[in-house]
């Protein structure tokens, strides 16, 4: 089992810029890729930007431009650099990875970001 922790999240003000960050522990042999999703009052999750092993990252069209994942696998780490938030951007997020080739996938517990216009 992968436990992902969350930390960075808060309240701040539209334009304003915060930074989520998530540590994996236990088994994290074999994680693939790492990322960030969301979820806002009464919608559905979504998936904001992930990043592979390797680096390749992918971003939400929504988010292009204004956020940033990168990851540190040495220490099993996953970060989203969050610039130019908006309103539309409160939601809780949740770390995200997986073990594609056992088809197994781990969430954290989440972190509330609160963008107040």
């Amino acid at each position: 089992q992968v436990q992902l922790v969350e930390s960075g999240g808060g309240l701040v003000q539209a334009g304003g810029s915060l930074r989520l960050s998530c540590v994996a522990s236990g088994g994290t042999f074999n994680i693939n890729d790492m990322g960030w999703y969301r979820q806002a009052l009464g919608k559905q999750r979504e998936l904001v930007a992930t990043i592979t092993r390797g680096g390749t990252t992918y971003y939400a069209d929504s988010v292009k431009g204004r956020f940033s994942i990168s990851r540190d696998n040495a220490k099993n780490s996953v970060f989203l650099q969050m610039t130019s938030l908006q309103p539309e951007d409160t939601a809780v997020y949740y770390c995200n990875a997986n073990k594609r080739q056992y088809a197994l996938t781990f969430w954290g517990q989440g972190t509330q970001v609160i963008v107040s216009s």
